[in-house]
């Protein structure tokens, strides 16, 4: 029992890692940051793909900060934003975890009446305020901003970080570029095989066992650059480590801990949305895993003819364009979750999955019902690609799209 608690708190899927040194990769990031957080006047802005590590990056922050051991001690305070949040309901949630500074007006919070309060704390603080594409207030996002610009003008010791999903920073702020000169900008991008092989045998020290070569190899494959999917892997190959009462994760293992990992994930519900079909000789499954299979280019995206290989292998047969066009068409509607966005124009459209996580999930459960091979995958995965975004278009007329 003590075996399998150790793993559980190793590998943390459903949570954000909150110790720094669970906190594998990253590390430029986290460089980045505390140079900015030494700059006076300059504050952060985080963005990237949802399930990229954001959130844990910023809960670790904390601890950073607090075990510098420098001169200059840091108060660290992390809060999530809401849809129904306001600038008032989200500073007062702020200052609750700093130490008390006397209200010179009860509920009157302005920028100005926040950059005074930071200006009256004996000690810097480092407030992240995470989840910022939540805030639907156009209101509270002004005032945010006006908040950081008075904090940068009147160069108060203390840096907001603000964080959220996101292709810039713009998607998150808006109009308001007025402060991006006062932002030092941070993207968050799919973590590198070696950041993800780092999760898996830091988390293996942490529980006492280790992992074959060739199943770490694994792992990071079906990760997708996302550490969710890494830490949901990892749990539970080495759960069934330890139920055997072994100490290394084998390759054997991983295939095994793919059933798990799908069975109930909180995704299961949108797949069935998206796939289910009354017809037997319905396409919905394989075309959606030829979709998270198909090349993609640096944002994500993929078009229709970069799905026709991926189709081949999966159902056995060659299938055009006009025989699968329709579930493209379909898997962008809310009647099967919108799990597709597409941009572009007629005959020159991009697909990509709405939400990043979605994609890794696919393939999972692409493997788990045997709609495809792992022999099968790994020859798909080393296909060669041309450099140019995948698909039929020439690559001038690609970055014009985008």
């Amino acid at each position: 029992m003590m075996r399998i608690r150790a793993v559980s708190r190793a590998f943390t899927p459903g949570a954000p890692v909150s110790e720094l040194d669970m906190l594998a990769g990253r590390a430029e990031q986290l460089t980045d940051i505390v140079s900015a957080a030494e700059l006076p006047g300059q504050h952060i802005g985080l963005y990237g793909e949802r399930g990229v590590g954001k959130t844990s990056l910023a809960t670790v922050l904390a601890e950073y900060f607090g075990d510098a051991g420098d001169d200059r001690p840091v108060h660290s305070v992390v809060v999530n934003c809401s849809s129904d949040e306001d600038f008032s309901s989200l500073w007062r949630e702020v200052f609750a975890e700093l130490p008390s500074v006397p209200e010179d007006r009860l509920g009157a919070y302005t920028p100005e009446y926040v950059r005074r309060r930071l200006q009256q704390l004996d000690t810097p603080a480092l407030i992240v305020i995470d989840e910022l594409d939540r805030l639907d207030n156009d209101d509270a996002l002004t005032a945010l901003a006006d908040t950081i610009k008075t904090l940068s003008d009147h160069r108060v010791s203390s840096t907001l970080v603000l964080v959220g999903v996101g292709r810039s920073m713009g998607d998150l702020i808006g109009e308001h570029a007025s402060i991006v000169r006062a932002l030092v900008q941070i993207e968050m991008p799919r973590m590198r095989s070696d950041e993800l092989a780092a999760i898996v045998t830091t988390g293996c020290s942490k529980a006492g066992i280790s992992a074959k070569q060739n199943a770490i190899a694994d792992i990071v494959a079906l990760s997708e650059g996302l550490p969710h999917y890494t830490h949901l892997l990892a749990l539970h190959a080495g759960l069934r480590t330890v139920q055997d009462d072994r100490d290394e994760i084998t390759a054997t293992d991983v295939q095994r801990a793919i059933p798990k990992a799908v069975d109930r994930h909180t995704i299961e519900s949108d797949y069935q949305l998206a796939t289910r079909s009354a017809r037997k000789d319905a396409l919905f499954s394989q075309v959606l895993l030829a979709c998270a299979l198909a090349p993609k280019n640096q944002l994500g995206f993929f078009t229709s003819g970069a799905i026709r290989d991926p189709l081949e292998a999966i159902a056995g047969r060659r299938i055009e364009i006009p025989a699968f066009s329709n579930h493209l068409s379909q898997f962008l509607e809310p009647e099967r979750g919108a799990v597709l966005q597409r941009e572009g124009t007629s005959r020159r459209y991009f697909y990509r999955f709405a939400d990043p996580i979605f994609q890794p999930y696919v393939i999972l459960r692409g493997l788990s019902e045997d709609l495809i091979s792992d022999l099968q995958l790994r020859q798909i995965q080393n296909r060669e690609h041309p450099e140019a975004i995948p698909g039929d278009y020439e690559t001038g007329r690609s970055q014009q799209l985008f």
